[in-house]
């Protein structure tokens, strides 16, 4: 076998070795990013009791008869759909894959989330119990795909709208003042909020 034939094998394998390892990290990512969907199979997961959006679904911004942007603050309604508007004239598209929860449904996520993470205080860093959640009070709400959070990161302070936390790119609240101030920092995670920690 001739030196080049070898270097060029070398080559093909480290390059596969690399795709690999992409791979992986990609899907860990999405795993860890977005840890309510990371153990769904197709036909599995949490489904939404009447009223919510069902874990892995996705609604237009635009749905406000669905009970999950319905029955959100009104405000922060409004500049959410404000700002969906600028970034989708922008070309990016904003879905919501989250808002207004029932109580029994935020249970339900935080039993499941308890399971997956083998404590309730791994799971507390994901998810709130039914008493503090901000999705319940309908005082959040979570956009799906990452160009929308990624504008909504950058240009969401003009609307008011700023992220609460920094493990949960996806979850936006209404802070007026940002409007002026700009957005607080996020907190670390929902344990480390004092509205959410108890």
């Amino acid at each position: 076998m001739t030196t080049s034939v070898r270097v060029r094998r070398r080559r093909v394998g480290a390059s596969l070795l690399c795709l690999l390892l992409v791979a992986a990290a990609v899907f860990v990512t999405a795993a860890v990013l977005r840890p309510e969907t990371r153990h769904l199979l197709p036909g599995e997961g949490t489904v939404g009791g009447e009223g919510e959006i069902a874990v892995g679904e996705r609604i237009s911004v635009r749905d406000t008869g669905h009970p999950a942007l319905a029955n959100l603050d009104p405000a922060l309604l409004d500049a959410v759909q404000r700002a969906a508007a600028a970034a989708e004239a922008e070309g990016v598209e904003v879905v919501v894959t989250s808002g207004w929860r029932a109580p029994e449904y935020q249970a339900r996520l935080l039993s499941e989330a308890i399971r997956d993470y083998g404590s309730e205080a791994e799971a507390r860093r994901w998810v709130a119990t039914p008493d503090t959640s901000l999705h319940v009070s309908g005082d959040a709400i979570d956009i799906g795909d990452f160009d929308a959070t990624y504008w909504f990161s950058l240009h969401g302070a003009a609307y008011g709208l700023c992220q609460t936390y920094a493990n949960e790119r996806w979850h936006f609240e209404l802070h007026p003042e940002a409007v002026t101030a700009g957005c607080p920092e996020p907190y670390l995670d929902p344990t480390h909020d004092p509205r959410t920690a108890g």
